[in-house]
């Protein structure tokens, strides 16, 4: 459109006769060409020839919604609009077509093209519409055979360029995985729609006009939410080896027991729909330390190992004495090589009748104590003596007390 007034209708008091009285047609005669003109797509309707009826009638001339009565001596609805001053633009909507002849009662429609960016198919592209309200526009595509969604304006303000969702229309409004159908009264917009079905959106979500199956008017909401989510992976903890002088070379010994740390990444996101669509990394970090497993490792030298005594010669088979008659088989200055106290002395002390045991307490062939001895009748160490003197004072000691004098070598060879 180029008219200087756009498109609202003029008086003209140069005019003979010109139009006198401009009114607000009611909503039922407002409608009535509606289906004329096929939600956006004009009718061309041609009348016979230029028509020079030139008498006064009275003609309503509807404007992008707007219906006002008019009186006027114009023959045709092009000399209307050149009598209310409004040109068309290539993309507007006139109906009937210029040449139609203007009778009393006549109805004439405009409506102003403007250029909208919709989704067609998942493709955005801009299209021309003449469609009052953003459902007549979806709803037309869509029984085109198009799949179209249009980006809402959730704006309230009706002086706005945006057009209005319906008038006098049903909705439904899509959200949170719910649908709900409102009924609207007189010019809607999108804010309306969500008001009714108690819907709050933030500026981040997205709301788009679309149609239902049974071509109802759609106001889905999709959330958009920005949050961040975090991922944890855990850290190896190292094994350590520390020098330790109170362990042997050889040894080790674990002095701490390792634990694994954390590793933390946290992430920006997007979610559209409960579903995350992007995702950028905003920290990375150690969050718990791992502890390293100690062990100590020995250094000590270790002490030389002390000599093994040199084995007794094995003696000689013999009959096993009588536990209480023992008889000497001692002979001579050595030690005895046979009997029961060859075997009694070789498990003492080795048969070494020099023997001292590790403590220092017990002496000679039959490890006596040093009181035991003297008890005996013997002098100095045990050790010290001939092998035979302590054999005969071991004898002795059995027969006054008994084999009982050595326990665990008397029970070993069976004497107890």
């Amino acid at each position: 459109m180029s008219a200087p007034n756009s498109l609202q209708p003029t008086t003209d008091p140069h005019a003979a006769d010109s139009a006198t009285s401009v009114e607000t047609a009611p909503a039922k005669k407002r409608r009535r060409l509606l289906p004329l003109i096929a939600l956006g797509i004009a009718p061309v309707l041609v009348a016979g020839g230029a028509v020079a009826a030139h008498a006064h009638k009275s003609v309503d001339l509807e404007i992008n919604g707007q219906t006002h009565t008019l009186s006027t001596f114009a023959g045709s609805v092009e000399g209307l609009l050149e009598e209310q001053n409004i040109s068309l633009g290539e993309h507007d909507l006139l109906a009937p077509g210029p040449d139609a002849a203007l009778s009393d009662g006549a109805d004439v429609v405009v409506r102003t093209a403007r250029q909208v960016t919709v989704d067609v198919n998942g493709e955005p592209q801009v299209v021309w519409t003449t469609a009052l309200t953003q459902g007549d526009l979806v709803t037309s595509m869509f029984q085109s055979g198009r799949e179209v969604t249009l980006a809402a304006s959730r704006s309230l303000d009706r002086t706005s360029l945006s057009l209005p969702l319906v008038v006098d229309g049903s909705v439904d409004v899509v959200a949170d995985g719910e649908t709900e159908r409102v009924e609207l009264k007189g010019e809607a917009y999108v804010a309306d729609a969500l008001e009714a079905a108690g819907v709050e959106v933030s500026r981040t979500d997205r709301v788009e006009i679309g149609s239902a199956d049974d071509g109802t008017v759609q106001v889905t909401v999709t959330r958009v939410v920005a949050g961040e989510r975090t991922e944890t992976e855990p850290v190896e903890f190292s094994t350590v080896e520390r020098e330790d002088d109170s362990l042997y070379v050889g040894q080790k010994k674990v002095v701490e027991e390792g634990s694994a740390g954390e590793r933390t990444r946290t992430f920006a996101t997007i979610t559209v729909g409960g579903k995350e669509v992007t995702s950028a990394l905003r920290s990375d970090e150690v969050t718990t330390e791992p502890v390293d497993r100690v062990i100590a490792v020995g250094t000590k030298e270790r002490p030389a190992p002390e000599p093994e005594p040199a084995p007794a010669p094995a003696p000689a088979a013999a009959p096993t004495p009588s536990r209480s008659a023992p008889s000497s088989s001692a002979s001579g200055g050595g030690a005895p090589t046979s009997g029961v106290w060859a075997q009694l002395a070789q498990c003492e002390s080795g048969g070494n009748p020099t023997a001292v045991s590790a403590n220092g307490l017990y002496y000679g062939l039959y490890q006596f104590s040093i009181s035991t001895w003297q008890a005996m009748g013997g002098s100095g160490l045990p050790s010290q003596a001939s092998p035979a003197e302590q054999t005969q004072r071991a004898q002795a000691l059995q027969a006054q007390s008994g084999w009982g004098q050595w326990p665990a070598c008397a029970a070993k060879l069976g004497l107890l």
